[in-house]
């Protein structure tokens, strides 16, 4: 790395050159881009479709019996997602619904394309930025499109073959513009919290960092929560648009989830605890003592918990790019961590934070202020903290892909060393919780309003 030449020839201190960006970074990153995604998709179509993308069969079922006349998800029955869910899973009809590998492609294709959106919105970020500072190559959006790829390979296939595929690139744009235009991303937002949950909690931190936010928050995601309502009741399922709010009562303790990482240790050496289908379900859960009442304290203190992380977050709106990225971040975490529910899928979470934060960071590079305090509110003046939580990242995806879909019925089965990897990742997920409480409970600095990234 040299240095990056400023104006009149002289050097901007602070400011380093990634080496060959423009040229090279550029160049690469649409090839890789196109080739992780074949990837993807080509393990969950061809290697091990029964496994890695039993949920995207399960989409065409769906959509086939609706169009064949037999009943819509939530238009004629209660169902597990909200209901604009169903929009995604219809986009691959155009292909087929008779063909369990021509739907699948047709999701690939989808979530590629979407991929593609977002990644596109990263790198016009990274010129905008390269424009307004000429002389200096601040490669945020193609250093955080390139450690998305390398997180999404690392995940696996799970990262395309679930529906939580679509709400990453829906998220990041959402992120990526929050600053600038609050009321897309609110929207954004709450339309992802209508295909699954999560998104919606994002809207927290956006609520609390914007000037008016009801304007800005509060109407875009009662318009948008209305629109879908109002085409759930013109369909006739009014009565159904709140089912997927009452579905999960009958899960247990899911074999992957964090709590139940006591259960499988012991479940290696203790007849009186095993791993059990649920049937109902079709997910794999921990059965022993308490293991019940552990997933019902779970279902209470999942919002107890939100409430907590939100009044932290209130603490720390002075930093409201600290309050955006590493308070989505710790929701995001804090999702997975206290939830019965431990579905791989759900590390694709964490991915869109990280993703605009490394952005954040190359579009405020050489940017501090000259008091040494970073108008940022910390994010962008502590760069090994964000390297450290994204190299973690990564190390938790990867070891959520050992666990499933590579070794997964050996977990299943009781192996000691796929059970210590998944312990593994449990005990990164609640550092990672904790670990960005921590940046987020820190001292705040002077309140400043600023950009995530240009967009």
């Amino acid at each position: 790395m040299t240095e990056a030449g400023g104006p009149g020839g002289g050097r901007r201190p602070g400011v380093r050159r990634w080496a060959g960006a423009p040229r090279w970074a550029d160049g690469a990153l649409w090839p890789a881009f196109f080739a992780v995604h074949a990837w993807l998709a080509y393990v969950g179509v061809a290697l091990i479709p029964a496994r890695a993308f039993y949920d995207v069969d399960l989409y065409r079922y769906w959509v086939a019996l609706g169009l064949a006349g037999g009943g819509w998800p939530v238009l004629d029955g209660p169902w597990v997602y909200p209901a604009g869910a169903l929009l995604p899973m219809l986009v691959p009809a155009a292909i087929s619904t008779t063909s369990t590998v021509g739907y699948a492609l047709g999701w690939s294709a989808l979530v590629t394309a979407l991929d593609a959106a977002a990644v596109a919105l990263l790198l016009h970020g990274a010129r905008a930025a390269e424009r307004r500072r000429p002389g200096a190559d601040l490669p945020g959006g193609r250093r955080a499109a390139w450690w998305w790829l390398a997180f999404l390979v690392l995940l696996g296939p799970v990262a395309m073959g679930r529906i939580d595929a679509i709400l990453a690139p829906i998220v990041v744009v959402a992120l990526l513009v929050a600053a600038r235009r609050p009321r897309v991303a609110a929207a954004l937002l709450t339309a992802g919290a209508w295909i699954k949950v999560a998104p919606g909690v994002l809207l927290v931190p956006l609520l609390l960092t914007v000037r008016r936010p009801v304007r800005d928050v509060v109407v875009p995601a009662a318009l948008m929560c209305a629109g879908v309502v109002g085409a759930v009741a013109a369909g006739g399922g009014l009565r159904h648009v709140a089912s997927f709010l009452f579905t999960q009562d009958a899960r247990g303790l899911q074999v992957e989830a964090v709590a139940a990482t006591g259960w499988v240790l012991a479940s290696l050496v203790r007849d009186d605890v095993a791993v059990v289908l649920n049937d109902e379900l079709i997910t794999w859960e921990i059965v022993g003592p308490g293991t019940a009442a552990a997933a019902r304290a779970l279902d209470v203190a999942l919002p107890l918990a939100v409430l907590a992380l939100g009044a932290l977050l209130w603490r720390a709106r002075a930093r409201p790019l600290d309050v955006v990225l590493w308070g989505s971040l710790a929701l995001a975490t804090l999702l997975i961590v206290v939830n019965k529910v431990g579905s791989p899928q759900y590390i694709g979470w964490l991915a869109p934070p990280i993703v605009v934060a490394l952005a954040a960071r190359g579009a405020h590079a050489g940017g501090a202020d000259p008091d040494g305090a970073d108008a940022s509110g910390g994010l962008t003046s502590s760069p090994a903290a964000l390297r450290r939580v994204a190299a973690g990242v990564l190390v938790i995806a990867a070891l959520t892909q050992v666990v499933f879909p590579t070794a997964y019925p050996a977990l299943l089965a009781g192996s000691p060393a796929v059970t210590a990897v998944l312990a593994l990742r449990n005990v990164g997920l609640v550092a990672l919780l904790a670990g960005v409480c921590v940046l987020l409970a820190r001292s705040p600095a002077r309140r400043a309003q600023v950009t995530p990234a240009p967009a």
